[in-house]
């Protein structure tokens, strides 16, 4: 069993059969169309013919590197590379060509176009992409569009209409209506800690039993009034295909991610300065009694709070908070610069506290430009948790072009930790090495996934 990204382009076959009769018995009863148009309308009718205008399907092609063939190098093919189509689907959010879909379908995508339910193309650009979240958010050249209406997913009932509209399987159906399928809202607020393919964990998830398929991801899942409620991301299935189980991002925070991406192409990610404790604490944790701190970080909004370490937090804002998952997906739904009504229980006391909500660290530390390739931040505290680092001073690695990336080995979230025998306190330290001894051999050691590594180099 895994957890699969309904995304893959597969075909059908149909087969027709029609019956012979020609002759109407006296069973057979004429129905005018506006009989049986009040007849067979039902809220699932009405919800799909208020949303479907505004769901795309999403095509994409990737360039792959594959091994070189010699034969078709020898030639002049352009051997090495491969372009491979994919296929998603999503739905139009603002009038003027604002589309949301999933991450995963347009990520590495070399070309984007976007078909809409008449079949008309056009090409998209990619405004954003938050991983993350596995949300991206597109525009095409278009206006006076059909919009989706978006409705909430902080009220959603157990057992209500789940509807799931995509364009499963693109144009092999020959037609560019998108498909329908219709179950209830199986459960709320689920974690999927399952390894998926190429994703994290997936945190506070819709579960549907409406079918799923692969292409349907980025589509809406619409309630009865006909509001998008979430966007259809993964399966869960040992085959591929959908066996019941599917899962949808909330809309309140896919709206959240959206609104970030259109204002200013990424997403501000919400940080107070705690680590919650993630090994079970025997009678909190294994009973879903709350999350417990296992660090504050000095300095930080939680710090100035008055949290402490060994504190349970058991409620954010209106979430109870049972486990550490249920922390990380209100921390994906908090807003930088808005305030957290958080409760605290110590000592068998429970204290409200309020939490100013700040972009994570690195966001506003001070940049150090190396060689006008490498881009590096000093190590803080703060810094050092957020990124899970283990060594205790150093300089993060930001942003570093590919040629020095290829030249040297570092990456972007690598920390440079030590050059020679010259233990690494700060940026400043790695960009007077490196421009005035860097044409010299230089051996340099970095963390990376908490791991020691070494390089030896000369800038060319």
């Amino acid at each position: 069993m895994r957890i699969r990204y309904a995304r893959s382009f597969s075909a059908l076959a149909f087969a027709a059969c029609q019956g012979a009769s020609s002759t109407p018995s006296s069973a057979q009863v004429q129905t005018s169309p506006s009989a049986i148009n009040s007849s067979r309308r039902t809220a699932i009718t009405d919800a799909v013919a208020r949303v479907a205008p505004a769901v795309v399907t999403v095509q994409t092609e990737v360039v792959e590197r594959v091994p070189a063939d010699v034969f078709e190098q020898f030639f002049g093919g352009r051997s090495g590379q491969r372009a491979a189509a994919g296929l998603g689907s999503g739905f139009i959010v603002r009038a003027d060509g604002a589309i949301v879909t999933n991450a995963h379908v347009v990520a590495g995508a070399t070309r984007i176009s976007v078909a809409l339910k008449d079949g008309t193309t056009y090409p998209a650009r990619l405004v954003g992409i938050d991983e993350t979240n596995d949300l991206a958010v597109l525009k095409i050249d278009a206006r006076n569009l059909p919009v989706a209406p978006l409705g909430s997913s902080n009220d959603l009932l157990i057992g209500e209409w789940a509807i799931a509209i995509g364009n499963p399987y693109g144009f092999v159906l020959a037609n560019s209506e998108p498909s329908v399928t219709a179950g209830v809202v199986s459960g709320v607020g689920r974690n999927l800690a399952a390894q998926s393919e190429g994703a994290g964990v997936y945190v506070d998830m819709i579960q549907t039993d409406a079918s799923i398929n692969p292409g349907n991801s980025g589509g809406p899942l619409v309630n009865a009034a006909g509001e998008v409620i979430g966007v259809n991301s993964s399966i869960f299935s040992p085959s591929g295909g959908s066996v019941g189980i599917g899962f949808a991002i909330p809309i309140n925070r896919a709206r959240r991610v959206t609104e970030d991406l259109l204002a200013h192409g990424v997403v501000r990610r919400a940080w107070i300065g705690i680590q919650p404790q993630l090994a079970r604490v025997p009678g909190v944790q294994g009973g879903n009694a709350g999350v417990v701190v296992a660090s504050v970080i000095p300095g930080s909004p939680a710090a100035r709070a008055g949290i402490r370490p060994g504190d349970i937090l058991t409620r954010s804002r209106n979430r109870v908070l049972h486990n550490p998952y249920d922390w990380y997906a209100e921390l994906l739904e908090l807003r930088v610069g808005e305030s957290d009504a958080i409760v605290v229980k110590r000592g068998g006391k429970e204290i409200p506290v309020t939490v100013e909500v700040v972009d994570l660290p690195d966001v506003n530390a001070p940049r150090v430009t190396v060689l006008r390739e490498i881009e590096l931040i000093t190590m803080t505290a703060a810094i050092r948790a957020q990124h899970q680092i283990q060594s205790r001073q150093g300089a993060l690695v930001n942003r570093v072009s590919d040629r020095v990336q290829q030249q040297i080995g570092i990456q972007s979230g690598d920390v440079i930790v030590q050059i020679n025998r010259t233990p690494i306190t700060d940026a400043e330290s790695v960009n007077h090495i490196l421009t005035t001894y860097g044409r010299g051999g230089l051996r340099m050691y970095f963390e990376r996934g908490g791991q020691i590594y070494a390089t030896e180099f000369s800038l060319q």
